[in-house]
């Protein structure tokens, strides 16, 4: 089960939150934006005090009831998706949401990197996306 998707621009800020179950705790508005900046520093720190040099950084996160799962761009944006514990084939959701992404986020002559995303369209292929995996 996928519970949330994140997605932090390069400066640590939260562009997109969605929740995709009404089993969690809603948080509030600065609350996410906390969460959103204290993974971004602990994923710079992990990938500066990894022993392999180069290191991506955290790419998952495991914890007793769900899974965190870091997809960094090149550009530096993240897609953080959270899962439930046995919740397989994670890379290809990822990538699918990263085309969706770049299909209604990144090819929209309105939209403003590195702001927060307010497009219908990407929601809803989102969603659609979702409902089916």
């Amino acid at each position: 089960m996928i519970y949330s998707l994140y997605i932090i621009n390069k400066a640590g800020g939260l562009v997109y939150q969605r929740d995709f179950t009404n089993h969690l705790e809603k948080l509030s508005s600065n609350e996410y934006l906390v969460l959103a900046g204290t993974f971004h520093g602990v994923h710079a720190i992990a990938s500066k005090i990894s022993p392999l040099h180069n290191s991506s950084g955290i790419e998952m996160l495991e914890a007793e009831n769900f899974k965190l799962y870091c997809q960094q761009t090149l550009t530096g944006t993240k897609f953080l998706l959270i899962t439930g514990t046995q919740q397989g084939n994670v890379d290809s959701y990822m990538k699918r949401i990263y085309d969706v992404y770049s299909d209604f986020v990144m090819k929209n002559p309105f939209h403003t990197p590195e702001m927060p995303i307010r497009s219908e369209q990407f929601d809803q292929s989102l969603l659609k996306f979702m409902s089916t995996a």
